[in-house]
């Protein structure tokens, strides 16, 4: 099936991008949903291409919303100029105090990162857990059949909202993100026991240490999510592993 059909639709007050569906990427015939979020410094459509190297079941459909909150044009994580689009962000993130944080991890002692509760978490988890409310009902999902995730930013914000809501979820894909808010997420983990997870990490990853990916992947496997872990030789990216990883497990949870 090819995606190449785009239609924009806001959803809980967040700017959609809308694609794939055997009827029609607007339209309310029903079918599985796919809901993607872009990570900090990225523009609401970053993601969108990856719906055309994702094998899927027929009529599912991906959804990429953008981010509440604009940075500008031309704004940089140190990781390329995100610049040819409006970039955005789910929370602001004070990337020196990070970085600094990082550095002064020489120990291996990450615990300022993953306890870190980041201020405007909550009101992102809000507004998505809005956008997906309405983006379910006007797109006739069926229940059960909504796969959530992201990349960096966008995937803590979708394992924040996983644990903290009782949606019905039939997968979670967690790409280069992290561990954070550690006191909160790990005693809420247990009661998503089962939800198939696919997390990914780069090894070499410049942003967000590989360990803490790790510590992630542990305390999930602990609590009994079935997590499928694909970790990669590079950096703070969507390698086609991934690709492979996250094709499998929407195959999975939908088919």
């Amino acid at each position: 099936m090819t995606r190449t059909k785009i239609l924009e639709r806001e959803f809980g007050g967040l700017s959609v991008a809308i694609t794939g569906g055997s009827d029609g990427p607007g339209s309310s015939e029903g079918g599985p949903l796919v809901v993607l979020l872009h990570g900090f410094g990225a523009s609401g459509r970053d993601l969108v291409p990856l719906a055309q190297f994702l094998p899927v079941p027929a009529g599912t459909r991906f959804a990429f919303p953008a981010a509440p909150l604009s940075l500008g044009g031309g704004f940089d994580i140190g990781m390329g100029d995100f610049g040819l689009m409006d970039s955005r962000a789910w929370w602001m993130i004070d990337l020196e105090r990070m970085q600094r944080r990082l550095l002064g991890a020489g120990s291996g002692d990450y615990s300022a990162l993953t306890q870190d509760i980041p201020e405007g978490l909550a009101a992102a988890r809000q507004q998505l857990g809005k956008a997906l409310d309405e983006m379910e009902q006007a797109l006739s999902v069926p229940p059960g059949k909504l796969v959530l995730g992201g990349f960096s930013q966008g995937a803590m914000l979708a394992m924040d909202l996983a644990l903290r809501t009782e949606r019905p979820l039939a997968g979670l894909l967690l790409m280069s993100g992290a561990l954070i808010c550690e006191k909160e997420w790990l005693p809420k983990m247990p009661a998503r026991r089962g939800l198939p997870v696919m997390q990914s990490h780069g090894r070499q990853d410049p942003l967000l240490p590989f360990v803490v990916a790790e510590q992630l992947r542990d305390h999930l496997r602990t609590a009994g999510l079935a997590i499928e872990f694909c970790p990669f030789s590079g950096g703070h990216e969507i390698p086609p592993p991934v690709l492979k990883a996250a094709s499998s497990l929407i195959n999975k949870a939908l088919g």
